[in-house]
């Protein structure tokens, strides 16, 4: 398995963790936005959105630089790729799973269809012969 520092990962997934901060990412991927910016799709005060801004910064997925009176946030994606290769192995372990199971599933009803098909072999094999039997009387 590929080794990641716990504690930044942690980090990074509590930062995840919020439906508002996924949001403000979301919305940094398409450029540097100001704090205000950020905060203006949820109603939220500028402190408010400033304590999720902190806990994205802290996770090392923003950065923030001020501009005068005005703080401007930019996207980080280092940790965002460190946290989609964790998630790439149990992604790669649950695939080789799904695929076992796809495979023993389409095997058993390979056997049950065979196994039908026998038996309707058989079926048709009994009708024909009682009839043989009567004409030969």
């Amino acid at each position: 398995m590929v080794e990641f520092q716990t504690s930044q990962l942690d980090t990074v997934f509590h930062a995840l963790g919020d439906a508002t901060r996924r949001q403000m990412l979301h919305a940094l991927a398409d450029g540097e936005r100001t704090v205000s910016e950020l905060a203006d799709p949820f109603s939220m005060s500028l402190a408010a959105a400033s304590k999720h801004i902190k806990v994205l910064e802290r996770a090392g997925l923003i950065r923030r630089e001020v501009r005068g009176r005005t703080h401007h946030c930019r996207l980080v994606p280092g940790p965002l790729a460190s946290a989609n290769r964790w998630l790439a192995y149990y992604e790669r372990f649950w695939t080789e799973r799904l695929d076992t199971l796809d495979r023993l599933l389409r095997e058993e009803d390979a056997g049950r269809l065979t196994s039908e098909r026998e038996k309707t072999d058989d079926s048709d094999t009994d009708a024909e012969q009682p009839s043989r039997r009567r004409g030969d009387a």
